[in-house]
């Protein structure tokens, strides 16, 4: 990375974390549940990450490109960073031991495995409420249970397509997946989000019994996604074109080629706004005045109207002119940017959004995690190395020496860890 990225800064005493003192057990892979767990690692809770001795999260070995060739893939580092790898064979007696002896001391147990292999491992939500009542199960799955595609696995490519989601991206005719992992990302949050929800809810009101049982399918979480998109249709009957960097539900709102060669996004909200690009942008009192375009619904009606008058004004001018322009008026505006641009957006330099994260393949610059708290700095702990703190945890949990070598003879753990 610049040399403008920062370097890093001097952390807080974790104990003052919100989540201090909380622990996380985690069997997980892909994004959506080490999304979740990334999230309240960030907020200081205690995540062990337990990974099968044979390679682990599979997303370790999606690509090399951090710190490569032959480095990290970037779908771990990002989801991954402030975490305790520990590899136990969950197929040996011993391992399925050492798991349950991981729980006896955990507030939360995440996992997003395929269909049914919580029950036959037995931890699903059922059986730690009888072994381990005071953990909280989070299940993440592709289609939630009882319905007829529930045994389906799921990645977020398919269940984008199965809610809808790429049906209203892209161009007509010419669907496509939104960039992001939205729906492994947005499962994730749900998931940390109902987690930090029911530890505050134990702590104000402590109850009898088993803590409750989170369930989070992708598609639940994509369908609320697309709680515009559905509801429209719901009541109107009409599936909405996509319309590339473009939205069906507003008018004027799209991206336009500037003279110098950029693309600027120009977006309105209200009849008002409207008017102020139409006077005071490109100069078109008559399609101010024009009685087609007085409301938003006329406006997306004749949508190629607004667009071939921006379109044209935009190819007139310099992308600064715009901007500066539509500021000016109180427009919205924004640079269409490539991820190479984002990476070095001075919005991100100048907020000091960088820092710096260790890992076994040496350091890398990392985002903050969007809040910003006063008075809290997010740890951002290293990323784990495949079974980095195995031998560590397990004699932290009572495990000796000599139990740790018999456990790796008879392979219960993984190798032991030399970075």
């Amino acid at each position: 990375m610049a040399a403008w990225l920062c370097e890093a800064v001097t952390q807080p005493d974790p104990s003052t974390a919100p989540l201090a003192g909380v622990t996380v057990v985690a069997m997980e892979q892909a994004v959506a549940a080490p999304i979740c767990t990334r999230v309240l690692a960030d907020f200081g809770a205690r995540v062990i990450k337990v990974e099968n001795p044979k390679g682990g999260d599979f997303a370790r070995d999606y690509d090399d490109v951090v710190n490569g060739p032959g480095g990290l893939a970037a779908h771990f580092v990002w989801c991954n960073r402030g975490k305790e790898s520990v590899t136990l064979n969950t197929k040996s007696p011993a391992g399925m031991e050492l798991l349950h002896r991981l729980l006896d001391r955990a507030d939360a147990f995440v996992s997003n495995l395929a269909p049914g292999a919580t029950a036959r491992l037995g931890i699903s939500a059922t059986d730690l409420a009888q072994r381990h009542p005071n953990v909280i199960p989070v299940e993440i799955d592709g289609y939630g249970p009882g319905g007829p595609i529930s045994h389906k696995r799921a990645y977020d490519l398919l269940v984008q397509a199965e809610s809808g989601s790429c049906a209203v991206t892209g161009y007509p005719g010419m669907p496509a997946k939104p960039g992001p992992a939205m729906a492994d990302f947005s499962t994730g949050l749900y998931a940390a989000i109902s987690i930090m929800a029911l530890l505050y809810g134990r702590a104000r009101r402590p109850v009898a019994g088993p803590a409750p049982s989170v369930e989070l399918s992708l598609f639940d979480v994509m369908t609320d996604v697309m709680g515009y998109a559905l509801t429209y249709t719901q009541h109107s009957g009409i599936d909405q074109e996509p319309l590339g960097v473009g939205s069906p539900a507003v008018a004027p709102y799209g991206a336009f080629a500037t003279r110098d060669g950029q693309t600027v996004v120009l977006g309105t909200t209200n009849d008002r706004e409207w008017q102020r690009v139409a006077r005071e942008i490109i100069d078109r009192p008559d399609l101010a005045e024009d009685p087609r375009l007085a409301t938003n619904s006329g406006r997306c009606a004749h949508r190629e109207i607004l667009d071939a008058a921006i379109g044209s004004w935009c190819a007139e001018h310099d992308l600064a002119e715009i901007q500066k322009t539509a500021d000016d008026a109180g427009i919205g505006n924004s640079r269409y940017n490539k991820p190479s641009e984002v990476v070095r957006h001075p919005q991100l330099a100048a907020r000091d959004r960088w820092r710096t994260v260790a890992t076994s393949h040496g350091d890398i610059q990392a985002l903050r995690p969007p809040p910003v708290i006063r008075g809290f700095e997010q740890p951002m702990d290293a990323i784990p190395g495949l079974g980095e703190h195995t031998d560590a945890v397990l004699t932290e949990f009572g495990v000796t020496p000599e139990e740790l070598a018999q456990l790796r003879a008879d392979g219960a753990i993984g190798p032991a860890y030399h970075g």
